[in-house]
């Protein structure tokens, strides 16, 4: 089971940590994604890391402003957000799969964290 957190309200150029926890199981043999969906949109990929952390993968909107990062000793996949804009307001969902290829296809990550949200003023 995951748990997100981290979420609030930032200004816009601000900085937020996303965490994602597993309660049960461990994380370290799972790629990790980060997707999220603002209102009336669909959930998008924001970030991917491999089980390992040697291989991450970014969408065009989050490249060179967020950071995917892991830390298995503790069970525990980060998103860094810096240089936030309002358009990057939404529900943010941490998801995990088996370790295999790194995706960024929403329905190929079967466990989902219950989403924390980042509210963006301009």
């Amino acid at each position: 089971q995951l748990q997100a957190s981290g979420g609030g309200l930032v200004q816009a150029g601000g900085s937020l940590r996303l965490s994602c926890a597993a309660s049960r199981g461990t994380l370290s043999n799972k790629n990790m994604g980060w997707f999220r969906q603002a209102p009336g949109k669909e959930r998008e990929f924001v970030a991917g890391i491999k089980y390992n952390g040697v291989e991450s993968e970014y969408s065009d909107s989050a490249k060179g402003r967020f950071t995917i990062s892991r830390d298995n000793a503790k069970n525990t996949a980060f998103l860094m957000l810096t240089n936030l804009r309002p358009e990057d307001t939404a529900v943010y969902y941490c998801a995990a799969r088996n370790a295999i290829r790194l995706t960024t296809t929403r329905d190929t990550y079967p466990w989902w964290g219950q989403g924390t949200l980042v509210t963006v003023s301009s």
